[in-house]
């Protein structure tokens, strides 16, 4: 979670910076999203699909709700 100080600073910052944040922090840790062999590479990549999908599944689920409740 973060702190009300960097949530504040984040949305002071322009949309260019915000962009050169989110860049400068794909370069950084890329390499280390593909370090190691490739069995775990292959885990850490599954774990983000199965997060992501959960996630998704879950926005889903509250957009379905909302759509009845307005109905």
């Amino acid at each position: 979670m973060l702190s009300p100080e960097s949530l504040d600073r984040y949305r002071r910052m322009s949309l260019s910076e915000r962009l050169a944040l989110v860049l400068e922090m794909i370069r950084e840790e890329t390499p280390l999203l593909l370090a190691g062999p490739p069995e775990v590479v292959d885990r850490r990549f599954e774990l983000l699909r199965r997060e992501n999908d959960l996630r998704n599944q879950g926005m889903l689920a509250g957009i379905a709700r909302s759509k009845v409740s307005h109905e």
